[in-house]
Parts: C-alpha cells; structure tokens; sequence
C-alpha cells in the first residue's frame, strides 16, 4: 500500500451519516484502497455500494478494526464508548460524530476551518461537534476572528433529519394523513411535528436547558478555546426535512460594521454569504441541503447589544453537521503531512 492510500473502516455504514459518508467518500475521490463497511449483526449480509462494486457490511467488533488505518464512527455514543478504544489499540485513528468523546479533555474536538492545530494532539480519537454547533460556527467564527467575540445567543431550527430516519418517516405521514383528513399519529416526537415546532431537544437537565442547548454552549466553549464566553441556545425541532438553520446575536469586544461582517464571512472558507434582501436573498434550508459550504445572510446591527451583530446561517446537518465534518477532518490531516493512524 502506498503512503498515501488509506484502508477506511465506517462503523454505522448502513445509517444515514454512513451512507452520507460513503457517498462523499467517492465524491471527494478519498485515497483508499479499502472501504469496510460495519454496522450492528443484524445489519450483516446487507451490502453497500461504493466505487461500482457492492460491498458486504461487517458486525463493528474489536477484531473488525485490525489494519485499518482510521474509522469514522457514525453510531450512537454506547457503540462509540465500547468500540472506539478497541479500535484504537489496533492501531486504528477513530474519528467520531458521536457525543462520547466530545467534552473529554484528552480528546480534540475539531471543525477543521477553525482549529486544525488541534488535530496536532490527538490520541487517537478525534471528535466531531454537535450538527447545530458545526453549523453555527461557520457563521459566528470569521466574526470572532474579525471583532473578537463577547457573548453569543443561538436560536436553532433543526430538520427532523437529525433525528433520523423514523422521524422523517414520521413527518411525511402526517403530511399525507392531513392531506387525507386522517388522525395525525406521532411516536417518534412528544408532540405533532407537521404544522407544529417543539422547543425540545434532547433531555431537560436541572438548569432547565436540554442536552442539545447545552452541548451548545459547552462545545462553542471548546472549538474556540473561549472556557469563559457567556453563550446562550434555545433549540428548536421544525417541520423541515433537511439542513438546520441558526439565529445568531452576538457581541464583540471591537466595533463592527455590517460590511466589515459581510466580507469576514465571504472570505471564509465554509461560508458562503447569500445577503441582499432587497432581492429576497438570504439562505434557506431547502437551499442548503446537500451543500458543503453554509450560507450566511441577514446580517445586521443588533439593536440590543453594544458592537452586536445579529445574522442567519442555514447547513446541512448531515454534510457539515456530520459526514463531511469527519472527512474533512481526515483530509486535513493529509493535508498537513499527519499520519492518518492512532
């Protein structure tokens, strides 16, 4: 095997980040020269395709991981918490969307347009934030960068899809059985998502936040190397299938200005500013799915905070949420000469 060919494993290949990954994989033309593809025994003799050849999907067991270089993990945080050291000890770099890993201070949490130099001091487990957090940064870090941030406040408005499959399943029936004039049933959500948004994800902690709003909070906190910036969510489930969309306020130490804002975040790598609302041009879930860059627009003097700038961002919570966060963060450690191995 050449230098530069990898042997990939992807545990949760058969879910919808796997299957996010594998495709991506193949679009970004990955260097490997194997895919194993594995997932839970009762997703043995299922095949995936890749390359124009059908792979056979494997049981994610300790052994599964011997000669692999890395694997990206696309499972629950139990399945990481069990295998992910296992493939470690084999040798194997486990890059992981999972929550597991993502507070541990011996791990590195990582979007690799912000803090690349901490893929530097890994030890063998690289993290991958939140879907909203990875989301919400591509819009808020040019601006860090560029006023120096203070204080931020996210309002999410999450796609059914970060949920999973049962949930969009979910959604279009009761799409369907209104336009039936059928009962409208839901199992997957507390409450009717169709027509309806819930201010609920993840569990209600004691403070009153829910695990989403404070994974938030603390993996802003850690991406950034700010452990004392004040940071505020309110999440939020909506009636949308694909890409979460993020509210921002936030206050700087530095005077901004609008246009200042503006080219911050048309200089950023994976940002793309759609902001002219005079033309109704500003970015849109629907418009975002299935894209790599977030788009960034309404931005705006916030009336509320001192050098305060309140702007939109909308993402999709599969790509940059998730699989393409993971991918890239491999290629970038290609890219600046690590070894690509635990």
């Amino acid at each position: 095997m050449s230098n530069n060919s990898y042997r990939v494993g992807i545990v949760g290949a058969t879910g919808a980040v796997g299957q996010e990954l594998i495709a991506l994989l193949a679009a970004h033309a990955f260097p490997l020269t194997e895919l194993r593809p594995l997932a839970s025994a009762r997703s043995v003799g299922k095949s995936i395709e890749f390359g124009g050849k059908k792979i056979a999907v494997q049981e994610a067991t300790p052994e599964a991981f011997a000669g692999l270089n890395v694997a990206f993990f696309a499972a629950g945080g139990d399945v990481t918490k069990a295998l992910a050291p296992e493939a470690v000890k084999r040798g194997c770099l486990v890059i992981d969307k999972s929550s597991a890993f993502r507070m541990d201070p011996n791990v590195p949490l990582v979007v690799p347009e912000i803090n690349p130099q901490a893929l530097r001091s890994h030890k063998g487990i690289i993290a991958s934030p939140n879907c909203s957090t990875a989301v919400a940064l591509m819009a808020l870090y040019p601006l860090h960068q560029a006023f120096g941030l203070k204080r931020v406040v996210f309002s999410t408005y999450q796609s059914v899809s970060g949920t999973g499959a049962d949930a969009i399943v979910e959604l279009e029936q009761q799409v369907q059985a209104y336009a039936a004039k059928q009962p409208l049933r839901h199992e997957v959500y507390p409450h009717q998502i169709f027509q309806n948004l819930i201010p609920h994800i993840d569990s209600f902690g004691s403070d009153g936040y829910t695990g989403e709003e404070t994974k938030m909070r603390a993996e802003t906190r850690k991406i950034l190397g700010m452990p004392d910036l004040k940071v505020s969510a309110t999440c939020i489930r909506v009636p949308v299938v694909r890409a979460h969309s993020v509210a921002i306020h936030a206050e700087f130490t530095k005077p901004v200005s609008v246009e200042a804002a503006r080219q911050a975040i048309a200089a950023f790598p994976g940002a793309e500013l759609i902001d002219e609302p005079a033309r109704n041009a500003y970015p849109t879930p629907l418009a975002y799915s299935r894209k790599e860059k977030c788009g960034v627009g309404r931005i705006r003097l916030d009336t509320a905070l001192d050098n305060g700038l309140a702007l939109w961002v909308s993402g999709d919570n599969l790509w940059k949420g998730a699989a393409l966060n993971a991918l890239q963060t491999a290629e970038k450690m290609i890219a600046l000469g690590l070894p690509l191995r635990a």
